[in-house]
């Protein structure tokens, strides 16, 4: 993950505040985890991340505060945005997962990268992101606007079907996320879907030519997970497995399809195993957290996270 820097004065104290629905939250946590001058608050949906994606936002400690919001990842992002336009919070604020741009400009690159190995043997490449806020297929887009010549890109998103419908119906509804074995999309109103609307001037017409989305279950995720080992002995995580099924979904021709990757399978490791019946080696990162005490503050509104900003 790349994190966004920022300006701050020499001793001026900063809370970076961050909503993460498993993922992003982890990285901001290990990202500045004993950095001075920065305060690290992190929310996540109680009871809707894995245990050991749990374990890498609550047992850091030092700068790092987990709070645990009951409700869904909706609910912690919301907060985060209303705490940056509330005058009366007595905090310097900034974020550091993909509703701050800083944080996703510097994903960009993954595309140049992938691009740069295929484009040789060929020159129509198909990007299959899975999508939870939309900041990594967004910046794919950016990458596209600055020249990188990526033919299509699909937006692939587990039952957490808000913007697959929109491209079906031309009306957007945001509606409260459901939980899935690929939490990390669980996101029912993605922030930076406005920013790729964006891009694309609005124009529904043209963002369906450059753009599309499908929604899978968790039993096509799970099958997904299945073929990919089989046919590859590749252990791909359930969003991994999202993206795979994307491309599927779109239909290449001619096409090249990349699919992202984009979280280890030891993140979800109950479902790995028992999809796959393997044993998943577990990284010396997540070793070093994963017998650790859980310590986490429960909170269930905006004013609880007000309040304790301003404590």
């Amino acid at each position: 993950r790349c994190l966004g820097y920022f300006n701050r004065d020499k001793d001026q104290q900063v809370t970076v505040l961050v909503a993460t629905s498993g993922d992003t939250g982890g990285a901001v946590a290990n990202g500045f985890l004993g950095v001075k001058g920065v305060d690290v608050v992190i929310l996540y949906p109680s009871g809707k991340v894995s245990d050991i994606q749990e374990k890498q936002l609550t047992t850091l400690g030092q700068n790092i505060t987990a709070l645990e919001v009951d409700g869904v990842f909706d609910d912690c992002q919301d907060m985060v945005k209303t705490a940056f336009l509330d005058a009366d919070i007595n905090r310097t604020l900034t974020s550091a997962n993909s509703i701050n741009i800083a944080r996703w400009l510097p994903q960009m690159f993954y595309f140049f990268f992938a691009y740069k190995q295929v484009y040789k043997q060929h020159k129509e490449v198909v990007f299959s992101v899975p999508s939870g806020n939309f900041g990594n297929i967004c910046a794919g887009i950016m990458a596209q606007k600055l020249g990188l010549p990526i033919k299509h890109f699909v937006a692939s998103t587990n039952v957490n079907d808000t913007v697959p419908k929109y491209l079906a119906s031309g009306e957007y509804h945001p509606k409260p996320s459901k939980a899935t074995i690929s939490n990390a999309m669980d996101v029912g109103n993605p922030s930076n879907f406005i920013r790729i609307q964006e891009l694309f001037n609005n124009d529904l017409a043209l963002l369906k030519a450059a753009f599309s989305s499908f929604s899978f279950s968790d039993d096509e995720t799970r099958e997904a997970m299945k073929n990919i080992y089989e046919n590859s002995n590749y252990i791909a995580d359930p969003h991994g497995a999202v993206g795979y099924l994307g491309l599927k979904k779109y239909g290449l021709q001619n096409e090249f399809g990349i699919f992202l990757e984009t979280a280890h399978p030891v993140k979800f490791l109950d479902v790995v195993e028992e999809v796959l019946n393997v044993s998943v080696e577990i990284p010396l990162q997540i070793a070093s957290v994963i017998d650790k005490q859980k310590e986490a503050i429960l909170i269930s509104s905006y004013q609880e996270l007000k309040d304790f900003l301003n404590a």
